[in-house]
């Protein structure tokens, strides 16, 4: 059996031959995976069957969250919605080969900054399996190999759906190497040390979990710690809209990063809203902990403390704070929070673009739930992840966030030394009207 170096080695191969494939013939292989997850639907369900029987008993053992459980489920809802991932991260534009900027250095010498792969990308994550699909498609559509490692709770639907993923892509002119999975915890150090063979790791999961892989490793890590995201209810806000947003954020699905951990109201409207607000809450089984101020208002809540408002719960629990205006709603979040996702719902126009601009994160939602920031709803296709980061990529990184550039000079014979001597040339640094499309298609027939 092949060690993780050699199936680096091959990965790394691959990318370079990948990075050359036409969009038609990625987009042929998305096609044909697309229709193998549904065709194959039993298989994976099956699999996916055998993994959630395990992780209820360790559940019950306590081994296991019920929130981990829950992200680990596959449905035939869920299998449609990756066969349309697939599809919808097919028609997204070619990422690839795009003018970033074109120049006239001088006459017949001209500079190209262009959209190229980032090569091999390492994605290591935890308990989703519907994380693979999505990962492998991007990198697929961005021309990019991927080395796949999901957690050992999710391993037997993990291995179907890659094998159904390499199986499809394989006879289309996809380089068969393109994809590899490795699934012993061993394998994750040996990866982790690979920095000349892997460009980039994407890691998902616990906040612990993402520290490690950033401790560990020389190769650039793309990703968030954890999704600790707020709602902020302005006392200009309308209640009804207010309601509905902080509902969602919380209860929607309370088991993801852009889930509303912690709700901040303004001191006007407090007495208003919070009481129905709880009562919808303790309805679909939240837990409501809160501030003195929030704990005068509502009956039998727990007292929220210093280490709530850090926590990102991932769960059908909430902490509640009382604010008296809105620059201390931006200051707590910019203090505690994650710099992942937070909102403002607020009928006043000049409000939210103060706390939109105020807060340091990567999506800032105004008068919508925080549970819209993703890759599929922001239309990327889908994500291989959220990255609170500021170098290369912020917020859901989709097919751009997975290519970086590559400068092209196609010149006629030109040195520096005619630019550099006292009577040389000078250089004219204009901006070309021309595309490296344009460019290459002329190269080509020449």
């Amino acid at each position: 059996m092949k060690d993780v170096k050699d199936r680096a080695a091959e990965a790394k191969q691959a990318s370079l031959e990948l990075a050359n494939v036409t969009e038609e013939v990625r987009n042929e292989a998305l096609e044909e995976a697309a229709a193998a997850i549904e065709e194959n639907r039993p298989r994976i369900l099956e699999a996916n069957e055998e993994d959630v029987t395990e992780a209820n008993k360790l559940l019950e053992r306590g081994e296991y969250s019920q929130a981990l459980v829950d992200r680990l489920k596959l449905s035939e809802e869920k299998i449609d919605s990756i066969s349309r991932m697939i599809r919808s991260v097919s028609e997204r534009d070619d990422p690839l080969n795009k003018t970033i900027s074109a120049r006239k250095l001088d006459e017949d010498l001209k500079l190209y900054k262009v959209s190229v792969p980032i090569g091999v990308v390492g994605s290591i994550f935890e308990s989703r399996p519907d994380v693979l699909p999505q990962i492998s498609s991007l990198c697929l559509k961005s021309g990019n190999a991927v080395i796949l490692k999901g957690g050992s709770e999710a391993e037997k639907s993990n291995r179907v759906l890659y094998q159904i993923f390499k199986e499809a892509t394989e006879g289309v002119g996809i380089p068969e190497e393109w994809i590899q999975l490795i699934e012993a915890r061993r394998e994750v150090r040996e990866l982790l040390e690979l920095h000349e063979k892997v460009d980039l790791l994407v890691p998902r999961g616990s906040k612990s979990f993402i520290k490690y892989i950033q401790d560990n490793s020389r190769i650039p890590v793309l990703g968030h710690a954890e999704g600790l995201c707020h709602t902020y209810v302005d006392k200009e806000a309308d209640l009804e809209k207010a309601l509905k947003i902080s509902y969602d954020g919380k209860v929607q699905y309370p088991a993801v990063c852009n889930a509303t951990e912690t709700l901040l109201v303004h001191q006007e409207i407090a007495e208003d809203l919070l009481p129905e607000l709880a009562e919808k809450y303790r309805k679909a089984g939240v837990e409501l902990r809160g501030c003195e101020r929030t704990r005068d208002i509502l009956d039998q809540i727990d007292e929220a403390t210093e280490e709530d408002w850090r926590t990102e719960y991932l769960d059908l629990i909430i902490s509640i704070k009382v604010v008296d205006g809105i620059k201390e709603a931006i200051g707590h979040i910019n203090k505690y929070g994650s710099k992942h996702t937070d909102a403002i719902v607020s009928q006043k126009g000049s409000r939210l673009l103060e706390f939109m601009t105020g807060v340091d994160s990567s999506s800032v939602m105004a008068n919508a739930s925080t549970r819209f920031s993703d890759g599929y709803r922001y239309g990327l296709g889908a994500e291989v992840g959220i990255s609170t980061g500021k170098i290369h990529a912020r917020g859901p990184v989709g097919l751009e966030g997975l290519t970086t550039s590559k400068y092209y000079l196609v010149g006629d014979g030109q040195i520096v030394g005619d630019y550099v001597e006292s009577e040389g040339k000078t250089f004219e640094h204009g901006e070309l009207s021309d595309t490296w499309k344009e460019e290459s298609d002329s190269l080509r027939e020449r």
